[in-house]
C-alpha cells in the first residue's frame, strides 16, 4: 500500500497472470473509490445511490407519493433512493424499473428485464406503470466501443429515446433526469427539452468522478 495525495493509504493491484492493465486500473479505482467503500458500508447496490441523493437532495425531484419510471437501474442503487424517497415499501408512491440486466428484488419496486431500445418496450414500461409518472430516470449509458464520436452518438441516442418516452407519460409538473457526457452534441436534445420543460439545467454531483466527462441533464416543469 502506499497514500495518495490526501494522505489515505492506497490499495495497488500488482499485474500478471491473465490481468490487463485496464482491468488492474479499474480494480485499483474501485478498491480506492470512497463512495464504493461507503455505498457498502450503507447497503446500496452501488456508488451512483450517491449521485442521486447529491441531486435530489438540491434540486427535490422525488416526493412522497409519487411514480417514478427507473431507466437502466441495475444494480439498483438509483431503485433504492427513489423507492425510500418517495416510500413506495410503504405502499405510498411507485418505483417501476427496467434493465437489460437481472436485479435482485428491492422492497417497493417492480422490475422487468427489458431492453428499452426494443420496440416493444416502451409498451411493456407503461402497462406495468399502470398510469402516468412524475419522474422519468435515467443513467442507462451505452456499451462503449472506444471510437469517442461513435460512443457519444451511441449514448445521445439513449438519452434521446429516454426524453421522448418521458414526454409520452409524464404527469404535467413532472421531471426527467438522465445521464449524459459532455460533447457539442447534444444541442438539438437540450433545445427540444426547453421546449417541452420549464427548467433546463446540467448537473454533476460530487460523487461523478471528477476525471469523467459524465453529468447529468435535469428537466423539470414538463409542460404537458
Amino acid at each position: 500500500m502506499a497514500k495518495d495525495t490526501t494522505g489515505r493509504l492506497r490499495v495497488t493491484v500488482k499485474t500478471g497472470g491473465k490481468r490487463k492493465l485496464s482491468s488492474k486500473l479499474w480494480l485499483e479505482r474501485q478498491l480506492n473509490d470512497p463512495y464504493v467503500a461507503q455505498a457498502r458500508r450503507e447497503g446500496y447496490r452501488s456508488r451512483a445511490a450517491y449521485k442521486l441523493i447529491e441531486i435530489d437532495d438540491k434540486y427535490h425531484i422525488l416526493k412522497p407519493g409519487m411514480s417514478v419510471v427507473d431507466l437502466g437501474a441495475a444494480p439498483g442503487g438509483w431503485s433504492q433512493i427513489a423507492a425510500k424517497r418517495v416510500g413506495a415499501a410503504d405502499g405510498k408512491g411507485k418505483v417501476v424499473a427496467i434493465d437489460v440486466l437481472e436485479m435482485p428484488q428491492i422492497a417497493g419496486v417492480s422490475f422487468a428485464q427489458l431492453d428499452f431500445l426494443k420496440q416493444d418496450a416502451p409498451a411493456k414500461l407503461t402497462a406495468m406503470m399502470g398510469g402516468r409518472a412524475d419522474a422519468v430516470l435515467s443513467d442507462m449509458a451505452a456499451n462503449t466501443t472506444g471510437h469517442r464520436k461513435t460512443d457519444q452518438l451511441r449514448i445521445l441516442g439513449l438519452v434521446e429515446a429516454a426524453a421522448a418516452f418521458a414526454c409520452e407519460v409524464l404527469n404535467p409538473g413532472g421531471t426527467f433526469l438522465a445521464k449524459v457526457f459532455q460533447s457539442g452534441a447534444d444541442a438539438e436534445l437540450l433545445a427540444q427539452l426547453k421546449r417541452d420543460f420549464s427548467n433546463v439545467r446540467h448537473v454533476k454531483p460530487a460523487s461523478s468522478r471528477q476525471d469523467s466527462s459524465e453529468r447529468y441533464v435535469l428537466a423539470s416543469g414538463f409542460r404537458g
